[in-house]
């Protein structure tokens, strides 16, 4: 597994947290949930930079996820989706050197491991629809 999917896993872990028990970034951030050698490294450090900015971000980005929401609001998703989503919406939204692709397959792969059996076409669904017409 790559620095970056792990620092993705890791953020999407964190998110998922945050979305339980409103634990503060800078705790989150801290990544003491992880063992020690973890929290070190180009994964943690790149985790670190997707919990900060998707929460920085989360009221906008949780609006341009609710925007492309058919038939569902955010109550309503499974927590692990939804913070798939928000992890991903910030990384298409305020990530302008990642590719859109690149983060919609590392959402996919996060959901068909983490999600449902359905999670990986609805995270699609919405990402894609956010890439086509909120991305920069």
């Amino acid at each position: 597994m790559g620095a970056r999917h792990r620092g993705r896993t890791i953020a999407m872990q964190a998110l998922f947290s945050w979305d339980i028990n409103r634990r503060p970034v800078g705790d989150l951030c801290d990544l003491d949930w992880l063992e020690p050698e973890q929290r070190d490294g180009e994964a943690a450090d790149f985790a670190r930079l997707l919990i900060a900015g998707a929460l920085e971000h989360v009221e906008d980005i949780d609006t341009a996820i609710s925007d492309h929401l058919e038939h569902w609001t955010l109550g309503r998703l499974a927590k692990v989706d939804l913070a798939i989503l928000r992890l991903s919406a910030y990384s298409l939204l305020y990530q302008s050197d990642v590719a859109a692709g690149i983060t919609i397959n590392e959402a996919i792969t996060l959901a068909k491991e983490y999600g449902t059996d359905d999670s990986y076409r609805f995270v699609n669904g919405v990402l894609d629809s956010i890439r086509t017409t909120d991305r920069p």
